[in-house]
């Protein structure tokens, strides 16, 4: 009986839910890619003819039986259904990274309006997709990170994903989003900066199948390559003759990334021709790896345009381009090193304190949203995280969800950690926590702080160990803020300027003391004994 009505709910689905759920999909897919004419194209709505209160009833019914998942996993696999059924089932497969759209993660796809062949092939076999970052430094960056978490999605649903380091393409210069010409590179620099870049991605790959991934059955593995591998076989003439000649001058130039810098400062013909290797480098995996995804930044979607374009002149098949949003500041500058507001992800360049920080400070406007673009937390999860930051805002707790999921994918277990132990040194004004820590620790959280050396004298008052470290201009300066209160040793308030230095009451067991003057003043003194 129990199994007669899940038939009956199945057949609901199919009949009801399909056309319903397939017009909310389509609308929100044409809206997100269908820019070429100024206007949005949208199906007609199988529920327009229903009043008002009517077709609300019956989306809520829809959404109430999609909820039920173990209905179409458990029954739909002995149901004989029909190909509309199929459609339905097809539509929420797990590989479908379409589903993407929900958490944002998605903003435009090449060609315009093939969501309908994207599924298809998403769900029909695995695929292979590709993202490409150029070594121009050691370490990649919060703006990238929004890619490597796509390639991630793909990964999880089973797809092949290949992470392209652009040994050779760094070396030209891509002028998307550039005012200028990049630098030229040393060979030594490049070298280096592939090593770094390598070293970002194959830890956050292995960090997210660490931390991140619950099932039993294993990721597929990812490909780290470079693209110099294949560039150093190929002469200019060869490339010239063999690839060159698929490209036209007019579609080149119609490029946004050209046509900026055309009627700017002007661009080099070695920074004209970047969409010609990036294109390449897609019809080299496409020929020996079937990639038929490319994944960037939505200022990258000239270069996609281009490699679909050269893909389809020499090799006679149909390739897909996808672009994510661009992550920006509040006042919409994007984030990255040539703004000069990059948050790193080697913690080298950044520590994992500084990277926690920068998103447990994210604006609450912007918390839901950056929670679904960086986080695996599922939408519900995100969602109650929301409920409850609604009803007690002061404790911030989906800014520290956001804050500890970024931390973890980026640096790991131990990095989230000693961010979190930064954090409790330098907010929680915690002395246990601040004896743990060893100078450069301090120095990574205290960011600026003047370090000392001196000699614990006996009688030495704390006037005198406060001069002696150059915290004061002038014995007056020192005498009117220590006995105001604003002079503080391991965050503890001093007022007495004649009070005596001592082991057991100023100095940690690290032998080290922090001190402060007025609120963003610090001082790191090591003790010689």
């Amino acid at each position: 009986m129990v199994y007669y009505y899940s038939l009956l709910y199945l057949d609901l689905l199919c009949h009801v839910v399909d056309p319903v759920l397939q017009y909310d999909q389509s609308l929100v897919i044409t809206k997100a890619v269908d820019n070429t004419n100024g206007h949005s194209r949208c199906r007609r709505n199988p529920l327009e003819s229903l009043s008002f209160h009517q077709s609300f009833v019956v989306r809520k019914m829809c959404r109430c039986l999609l909820s039920k998942r173990w209905l179409v996993a458990t029954v739909g696999r002995t149901y004989n259904v029909s190909h509309s059924h199929h459609r339905l089932q097809r539509f929420y497969s797990n590989r479908n990274v379409l589903k993407l759209y929900e958490r944002q993660i998605i903003q435009n796809m090449f060609p315009d309006n093939s969501s309908n062949e994207i599924i298809d092939l998403l769900t029909k076999r695995n695929q292979c997709v590709y993202a490409g970052f150029d070594p121009t430094a050691d370490s990649l960056h919060i703006g990238n990170l929004l890619v490597i978490i796509n390639l991630l999605h793909w990964q999880r649903a089973n797809h092949k994903v290949i992470a392209l380091i652009g040994g050779a393409t760094a070396q030209i210069g891509d002028p998307s989003g550039k005012s200028k010409d990049r630098d030229k590179q040393s060979s030594q620099m490049l070298s280096h900066n592939i090593k770094g870049i390598t070293r970002s991605l194959q830890s956050i790959f292995d960090n997210h199948a660490k931390y991140f991934w619950k099932q039993k059955d294993p990721l597929p593995e990812p490909i780290i390559i470079n693209n110099m591998d294949w560039y150093e076989g190929i002469g200019v003439i060869d490339f010239m003759n063999n690839i060159g000649r698929h490209f036209r001058m007019g579609t080149m130039l119609s490029r946004d990334s050209v046509k900026t810098r055309l009627f700017g400062s002007g661009m080099s013909f070695t920074e004209f021709t970047y969409q010609t290797f990036q294109a390449y480098d897609w019809l080299h995996l496409f020929k020996n790896y079937k990639c038929s995804f490319q994944i960037g930044g939505n200022d990258q979607m000239g270069n996609i345009m281009s490699g679909q374009e050269l893909i389809s002149r020499q090799a006679n098949a149909q390739v897909y381009g996808l672009t994510v949003p661009l992550i920006t500041t509040d006042s919409g500058d994007k984030y990255g090193k040539s703004a000069h507001n990059a948050v790193w992800l080697n913690s080298d360049r950044t520590s994992p304190f500084e990277l926690y920080q920068f998103m447990i400070r994210t604006i609450d406007a912007d918390v839901e949203k950056l929670l679904k673009m960086f986080t695996f937390l599922s939408l519900p999860e995100i969602a109650e995280l929301m409920r409850r930051h609604q009803a007690t805002p002061d404790k911030r707790i989906p800014h520290e969800s956001l804050a500890r999921q970024v931390t973890t994918l980026v640096h790991g277990e131990e990095g989230l950690q000693e961010a979190l132990v930064a954090t409790s040194a330098l907010y929680d004004n915690s002395i246990e926590t601040l004896s743990t820590l060893s100078v450069n620790d301090i120095l990574k959280i205290f960011n600026g702080a003047t370090v000392v050396e001196l000699m614990l004298e006996p009688g030495l008052t704390v006037l005198k160990m406060a001069m002696n470290a150059k915290c004061f201009l002038t014995d007056r300066d020192a005498y009117r803020i220590i006995s105001a209160g604003g002079f503080y040793i391991n965050h503890q308030r001093i007022t007495k300027i004649d009070e005596i230095v001592t082991l057991s009451i100023h100095i940690l067991p690290n032998k080290i003391s922090l001190v402060r003057v007025g609120k963003r003043n610090y001082w790191i003194v090591k003790w010689i004994m």
